[in-house]
């Protein structure tokens, strides 16, 4: 039998839209995680809610995805909406049709919230600026990710409380290239806490120091005063040249290892946004062990999504 949440006593969420975490105040980060913790206690056994009933929420990927996809379309069905799923190899789009044009037929078929991943940055705000349906950023080219960077804070909260200024997160991997890094940098800094950059020169431009964050290139210098540890994927398909020797030297410098994991903080948590690549960016011992929250991050995705979906609602509600 589906339920309705509650409601809690905070100020009502404005925003119609979610492109990134650039945009949002700290205050209404730590809205979305504690809307995010409220969903997880409310589903831990898996429970359908009517939050989002007569709503459809359509999924356009215009990149390949398994966990951010799917997990978008579970969210929206826990919350008791519709969902349309889009495929841009047999749309229209093969026959010439602009993704305007495809993103407002979609959305004149009753579509109240779209959910958008796309190769070019901006795309997003495109779509916000000419339709009236609700605009959720699933990934816009090397822009930002917001769920997920949200999904990585939650799961840092989860493990550390909620007192970021006591923590330092480092991003350690392929940050000029990666969406996931820039929407972490914005929602952990705001919060308070002080974040490192680590990777090659190449991959971890010194143009990122404006963004208040600290770079550095040495993994093994940084490791003991790491709370947390997010291994971003190396973005081969983004990447034009070669930024590193070999993958192999990469991971001798880079990778999570056992070797390294003892030498950080013993309750020292590791993250990986995924599709992880074993043996490049972190080992599988390390991948599968007590301090991996891999697969929290993917649970958490769904009531991470839920939260932002409902909120959304809640904006364009009367």
């Amino acid at each position: 039998m589906p339920h309705t949440l509650p409601s809690v006593d905070r100020p009502r969420w404005t925003r119609r839209h979610l492109l990134g975490l650039q945009d949002l105040s700290a205050d209404e980060i730590r809205t979305i995680l504690a809307e995010a913790a409220r969903y997880k206690e409310r589903c831990a056994g898996g429970q359908k809610l009517d939050d989002l009933r007569g709503v459809t929420v359509a999924n356009l990927f215009f990149e390949p995805s398994t966990r951010t996809k799917t997990s978008f379309s579970l969210a929206a069905k826990r919350l008791g909406a519709d969902t349309v799923d889009f495929t841009a190899s047999t749309s229209s789009l093969t026959k010439g049709e602009t993704f305007l044009d495809t993103a407002l037929t979609i959305q004149a078929m009753g579509v109240q919230q779209m959910v958008v991943r796309h190769s070019t940055s901006g795309t997003p705000a495109l779509l916000s600026a000419n339709l009236e349906c609700s605009v959720l950023n699933a990934g816009d080219g090397t822009h930002e990710h917001p769920t997920q960077g949200l999904l990585d804070i939650f799961t840092i909260q989860e493990r550390k409380g909620p007192d970021f200024s006591k923590l330092t997160v480092t991003l350690v991997g392929d940050i000029k290239h990666s969406r996931v890094a820039r929407s972490n940098i914005w929602g952990l800094t705001k919060l308070g806490a002080r974040v490192i950059l680590c990777g090659p020169p190449t991959l971890v431009p010194t143009e990122f120091q404006a963004l208040g964050v600290e770079i550095r290139h040495n993994f093994d210098d940084v490791l003991e005063e790491s709370d947390c540890v997010n291994l971003l994927r190396v973005q081969f398909e983004r990447q034009r040249g070669a930024f590193f020797p070999s993958i192999s030297e990469y991971a001798h410098l880079y990778a999570m290892t056992e070797e390294r994991l003892n030498r950080a903080p013993e309750d020292v948590v590791v993250l990986a946004p995924g599709p992880i690549n074993r043996g490049v960016e972190i080992t599988p011992s390390v991948a599968d062990g007590p301090n991996s929250v891999i697969l929290n991050q993917v649970s958490n995705g769904l009531v991470v999504r839920m939260a932002c979906m409902s909120l959304l609602k809640e904006a364009v509600s009367g």
